[in-house]
């Protein structure tokens, strides 16, 4: 466990990144992707359930023993919270409402966001978009790990505590590689979800508020959900920056698993990048992909050519506008 890893740096590129050109290629070629952008309208009435299930589950946990409040809160609390931070991914995209309704989304998304416990919506759709403008953009993409992970995480087991900790560095890598000044939606985030978390604290007691709270930390963290955060970008195989997974757990996740598809066509929701796949395939299949996002988090803790380094990382050139 204390072997260290090869890698002393990012994978460094002078190219753009893949996807702007292919999704030219694409449409070029099967223009009739684009009537699949658009707003999905079965969206808010999922995460309206989802929400619900979790307010149910909120009153369910006030009154059982702590054993069996840690362990639903593994089993099924951080699976719920998890996917509902993948719902607020999807309506960052504005396929809630649409375009046409951005403010819409931004409160729907703070909606969506309240069983989470932590305000994260507001900043999260900020900094997503800057990533998919900017993938692997030196001082703008905060996907990428800081130099202090990338040295410090370099074992097997450092690796290992890395990823049981992902939500700490999600939540503190914005201020280190891009800061941004505060927003008044964000202000709004934290004051709607700090009201909740009082009001639920007051309502129900701790053991809700702990459902809540580690239920989100867990979820996020070393959970079979949270090998989407590696899979997505880290560079398993030289030359390739974006991974797609096929499994069953897009099921939870609202297809995030469609990767490269989604880069392509951020606009496009989860519910129909399948589509997008079976349309262009022989844009897709030949690509890198994954089948279980277990073996993707066992692969990169055992592996000692992995690290938070394996990224590609490039210098941006001409202006570089963000949210």
């Amino acid at each position: 466990m204390g072997n260290r890893v090869a890698r002393e740096d990012y994978e460094w590129v002078y190219t753009d990144q893949p996807h702007a050109d292919r999704r030219k290629e694409i449409l070029a070629k099967y223009p009739e992707i684009k009537s699949l952008m658009g707003p999905d309208q079965r969206l808010k009435w999922i995460v309206c359930m989802m929400v619900a299930i979790q307010f149910l589950a909120f009153y369910l946990v006030k009154d059982l023993d702590w054993k069996w409040v840690l362990f639903w809160t593994y089993a099924f609390g951080s699976c719920i919270n998890h996917s509902m931070t993948l719902a607020i991914h999807e309506i960052s995209h504005n396929t809630a409402f649409g375009n046409n309704k951005a403010m819409w989304n931004r409160y729907f998304a703070m909606f969506a966001n309240l069983p989470i416990g932590l305000p994260y919506s507001a900043s999260f759709k900020r900094y997503h978009l800057d990533h998919h403008r900017y993938l692997g953009g030196d001082g703008v993409d905060v996907d990428i790990p800081t130099e202090f992970e990338g040295w410090f995480f370099c074992t097997r087991f450092r690796k290992f505590i890395w990823i049981i900790l992902q939500p700490l560095f999600y939540a503190i890598r914005p201020l280190c590689i891009n800061p941004k000044p505060i927003t008044q939606l964000e202000v709004t985030n934290v004051a709607c979800q700090l009201t909740f978390d009082i009001l639920l604290y007051w309502l129900g007691g701790a053991k809700p508020l702990f459902y809540m709270l580690a239920g989100s930390m867990l979820g996020m963290g070393l959970h079979p959900i949270s090998g989407h955060f590696i899979a997505e970008h880290y560079m398993f195989l030289k030359g390739h920056e974006t991974y797609s997974y096929y499994g069953s757990l897009n099921l939870l996740t609202f297809n995030v698993g469609y990767h490269n598809e989604h880069h392509d066509f951020p606009s496009i929701p989860g519910r129909r990048l399948p589509m997008v796949k079976k349309i262009a395939a022989e844009y897709y299949d030949d690509l890198p992909q994954y089948t279980s996002w277990m073996k993707v988090l066992y692969d990169f803790i055992m592996d000692d050519a992995l690290s938070p380094y394996s990224r590609v990382k490039r210098k941006l050139r001409g202006d570089v506008k963000q949210e």
